[in-house]
């Protein structure tokens, strides 16, 4: 559950009716389960840390039984995508969470601009860089890519207190290319320059290092314009192909 500026608490959002998603979901579980590799599994939990139980599909087989889960089905709109998301973050396994994950990158221009608390519940509901990454660049990056009055959104979780969501803002502009709002990337590399965590201070050196290949004088002078103002695991992330 998260807490709204206000200090109240949020409901997550419901899974809507939608007959495609219990066809998915029924088939989703009926090819997963009996695949599960117990043996296996163990070691991919602790390696993400223990963030979640793991069935113990390898990526080669859990793509090839997506295939066969979507096969032959229509595209879903809006609150298809909705319901499969959400069903899929109710179970506890994590290959069901990289299932929705692959349904939303495969059909997010399906979606609207209202789509985006639905990716905010996802991004910060059993989160890691595991799941939280796809969906920020593949997910709410299209979605504010297709509507830029989601960038109001991104000036909001940029400054949240929860660093997934940062992590996210940072990273929406990561397939942008000659698109990328250059100002807003580095007011956000700024403002968050500071911040204690691994994965954020990870995220700003990558932004930027993405962004070197489209300009990487830009990068270069932003960097040294603000020297002192970044932790060193972000100068070299961000340096790393293109050199001081």
């Amino acid at each position: 559950m998260r807490v709204t500026g206000d200090g109240a608490a949020a409901d997550p959002p419901r899974p809507p009716g939608s007959p495609l998603a219990d066809t998915v979901l029924d088939r989703l579980t009926a090819a997963y389960g009996p695949a599960a590799d117990p043996e296996r599994a163990p070691a991919m939990r602790a390696y993400m840390k223990d963030v979640a139980p793991f069935l113990g599909l390898t990526t080669p087989v859990r793509r090839a039984l997506s295939a066969t889960v979507t096969a032959g089905l229509p595209r879903p709109d809006e609150a298809d995508c909705t319901a499969v998301a959400l069903r899929c973050w109710e179970l506890p396994e994590r290959e069901y969470h990289y299932f929705a994950v692959d349904y939303l990158r495969r059909y997010v221009r399906r979606c609207s601009s209202g789509f985006l608390p639905v990716t905010r519940h996802l991004v910060t509901t059993v989160p890691w860089w595991d799941t939280v990454d796809p969906l920020a660049a593949h997910v709410v990056g299209a979605l504010v890519a297709a509507d830029p009055g989601l960038t109001a959104d991104m000036d909001e979780w940029i400054v949240d207190d929860d660093m997934w969501l940062a992590r996210t803002a940072l990273l929406h502009q990561l397939r942008f290319r000659e698109r990328t709002d250059t100002e807003r990337l580095f007011d956000y590399c700024l403002r968050r320059s500071g911040h204690p965590d691994f994965f954020v201070r990870k995220a700003i050196g990558w932004c930027l290092r993405e962004y070197a290949r489209t300009d990487p004088d830009a990068v270069r002078s932003f960097l040294a314009r603000e020297q002192g103002r970044f932790a060193p695991l972000s100068v070299r992330e961000a340096l790393k192909n293109i050199g001081a």
